[in-house]
């Protein structure tokens, strides 16, 4: 019977994702305040575009901003979701 043995997990640094950001004002009316990682607040940004019902009924992937979000997008445009990252990512620090 071969012998059982535990291997060492080596020990990973937080990645730069991970690392909690300072949110600005304008973001912070709408997610909440910081600091957060990246991931939280793309999720509490999905969580209020939901719940406010900002997601365009035929193209999912637009964004239709209210008037907090519009100063977050800088724009009261729609928004593809795929630009919206880097439109937050101005916001975060």
């Amino acid at each position: 019977m071969a012998k059982i043995t535990k291997v060492a997990k080596k020990r990973k640094a937080p990645s730069k994702f991970m690392a909690p950001l300072d949110v600005s004002k304008d973001l912070e009316v709408v997610i909440g305040k910081g600091p957060m990682p990246r991931t939280e607040v793309t999720k509490k940004l999905w969580a209020y575009i939901k719940r406010k019902k900002l997601q365009d009924t035929k193209n999912k992937r637009n964004i239709n901003p209210d008037e907090a979000l519009a100063k977050v997008f800088g724009s009261k445009k729609t928004i593809d979701m795929f630009k919206m990252t880097k439109l937050v990512s101005k916001h975060l620090s």
